[in-house]
């Protein structure tokens, strides 16, 4: 296949997977770093690492993501949902349909969630690509006033196949930071993970517990954005040594229970010098293909592994196997 990019950027991993890789450091999820996973199961227990699809409710943290909408589906022109017989048949039916923000709540971003505008072929402009050099227009079609294709590389697709499954290491950032909006900087990240003896191996997807999953839970749909915004730890993407950290553990997912991983403060003005507004995003979809969860449940799971000193456990999310889409909504299961 001929590759797309002559140039790639600065500290990206494009390549090396493959010139045709779609699945970035997903292919550290080998059957080794499973049978890893499957290791850390000694009781039996698993956790539902989601919150309710109808959480957090409204549409007041992102404007363009609404609440799921459920309905029935007609047949004959009535509502499928407990439909009376039609003779000779004594057969009750209910059937639904629903339409769905696909990043609504509990969700994992696949590797075209986010690209950038980069001279990827070297002719001294700028075009708009992702992961591995695919194209905006080409291979992630539409926007403007044209037809909406979506995603024909790298998108959420590519994930279901892969069945996402394997080792997980939760980090506890509440037990060290509490229910108080803190910036974790690799130094907060390495002294939290110290005194946990909590140890991340290349291909292990890294989970981290805030507490936030829970506060959005305890509003009962009826969140207020600027609590949310204000409270729980957060990634500080702004830390070079902690994108280094990132980029050298070898992680192969990072996921959080808060509503974008990382801080969100760049998104209040221009970056300086064109630079991200989101720099762990920019980092981990756009140059190393590591696929992000957000809005995950943690509480119950953190609770037992701290109770059991113990940090891993075997995860199960695949997203949706849906083609064209950018995001899914997921129903996580850890088993310890």
């Amino acid at each position: 296949m001929e590759r797309r990019w002559i140039r790639r950027p600065e500290g990206s991993n494009w390549g090396e997977f493959g010139d045709d890789d779609e699945l970035g450091r997903l292919n550290l999820l080998t059957p080794e770093k499973v049978r890893q996973g499957i290791a850390e199961v000694r009781e039996g227990k698993t956790f539902c690492l989601s919150l309710p699809l109808d959480y957090p409710g409204g549409a007041g943290i992102f404007p363009m993501r609404h609440a799921p909408e459920i309905e029935p589906t007609v047949l004959d022109g009535k509502n499928a949902f407990n439909l009376p017989p039609r003779p000779p048949s004594s057969d009750i039916l209910n059937d639904d349909v629903v339409r769905l923000c696909l990043q609504y709540s509990t969700q994992w971003d696949s590797l075209c969630h986010i690209g950038s505008n980069f001279d990827a072929d070297g002719d001294g402009k700028a075009e708009t690509v992702f992961y591995n050099g695919y194209r905006a227009g080409e291979h992630v079609v539409g926007g403007g006033q044209g037809p909406h294709v979506g995603a024909l590389k790298l998108g959420i697709d590519k994930m279901a196949a892969k069945a996402i499954q394997g080792r997980a290491v939760l980090i506890d950032l509440k037990a060290h930071f509490g229910e108080a909006l803190h910036e974790v900087s690799y130094a907060d990240l390495a002294a939290a993970m110290k005194k946990d003896k909590v140890v991340v191996e290349p291909g292990d997807m890294v989970c981290l517990y805030t507490g936030l999953a829970d506060l959005i839970l305890s509003m009962n749909k009826n969140p207020d954005a600027q609590k949310i915004v204000s409270s729980c730890a957060v990634l500080d993407g702004t830390d070079p040594k902690l994108l280094s950290w990132i980029r050298e553990s070898g992680l192969s997912a990072l996921i959080a229970d808060n509503i974008a991983v990382e801080s969100l403060k760049g998104m209040s003005g221009p970056p300086p010098d064109g630079a991200t507004h989101m720099p762990i995003h920019e980092l981990c979809l756009f140059k190393l293909g590591v696929p992000l969860g957000e809005l995950w449940h943690f509480g119950p799971l953190a609770a037992w592994l701290r109770a059991h000193k113990r940090s891993r456990f075997l995860l199960t999310a695949p997203p949706l196997y849906l083609p064209r889409a950018v995001g899914s909504p997921v129903t996580p299961v850890a088993t310890v």
